[in-house]
């Protein structure tokens, strides 16, 4: 924390599971609730800083994990089809809110969560 000036921005990174968790998910849903929980309370002590602090929350998105035996053959065939676009984002579709939250065009935006699910709200 003291390396971060005034106009910083600290980005975390939760998931769509911290709202709407999976069955078998469990452990990793916890974590990504806490870190919704972290970033909401940190943005309120970091303010007098003038850091802002933001996550985001994304659904599901081709990464590494899926191809390399993240998920059965079944699961990545099927991979992004429940939410209501009827597929998985592309990282370049989630890289522009990153960069967003980082600039200095977000300097209103703290304690935020921001969801990039294919249309499944988080509440």
């Amino acid at each position: 924390m003291p390396h971060l000036k005034p106009g910083a921005a600290i980005i975390n990174t939760t998931s769509i599971q911290a709202y709407d968790p999976s069955q078998s998910l469990v452990d990793y849903a916890m974590t990504k609730t806490a870190i919704v929980s972290f970033s909401k309370s940190l943005s309120k002590q970091m303010i007098e800083k003038g850091v802002r602090v933001n996550a985001v929350a994304p659904g599901p998105f081709w990464t590494a994990l899926q191809p390399s035996g993240g998920q059965t053959q079944e699961k990545v065939e099927k991979f992004g089809s429940e939410v209501p676009l009827g597929r998985p984002g592309q990282p370049v579709e989630i890289a522009p809110v990153y960069v967003l939250l980082a600039s200095q065009e977000a300097s209103f935006i703290t304690g935020e969560v921001y969801g990039v699910t294919g249309g499944v709200g988080i509440a």
